[in-house]
């Protein structure tokens, strides 16, 4: 079951502290993923999309969490983190994690091949 989150400004602002997400976003499944992105992307409107129709045909245990951080009063200073500290400047942004370890990065992908990343 793929089941979608969206992340709070508090979630981006522990990231920001921490270097990294809250071990109860990482570890809340096997399968996690972070997409950080902002709302007017259209490679994030495909993958958004893609994963909603995902939801329904998919077996694999995946919490997806989501970040759109050009709404969040964080815009600017969140923006600069992930390109800073995860060294990306592209949207959208990718963190994939199997039992909490980050195992993948990557940017745009129709959402089977990101599903098919939790499978390797």
């Amino acid at each position: 079951m793929i089941i979608i989150n969206f992340l709070a400004d508090t979630d981006a602002q522990f990231a920001m502290d921490n270097g990294e997400f809250d071990s109860t976003v990482i570890h809340s499944n096997g399968n996690a993923a972070v997409i950080l992105s902002q709302n007017w992307c259209s490679q994030w409107k495909y993958l958004e999309k893609d994963l909603e129709n995902l939801k329904k045909t998919q077996d694999i245990e995946l919490a997806v969490y989501i970040f759109l951080y050009n709404r969040s009063p964080l815009f600017q200073s969140f923006m600069n983190f992930k390109e800073t500290v995860f060294k990306n400047k592209q949207i959208p942004y990718i963190r994939c994690y199997k039992n909490g370890r980050l195992i993948r990065e990557s940017n745009f992908v129709p959402g089977k091949n990101l599903i098919d990343f939790f499978k390797e």
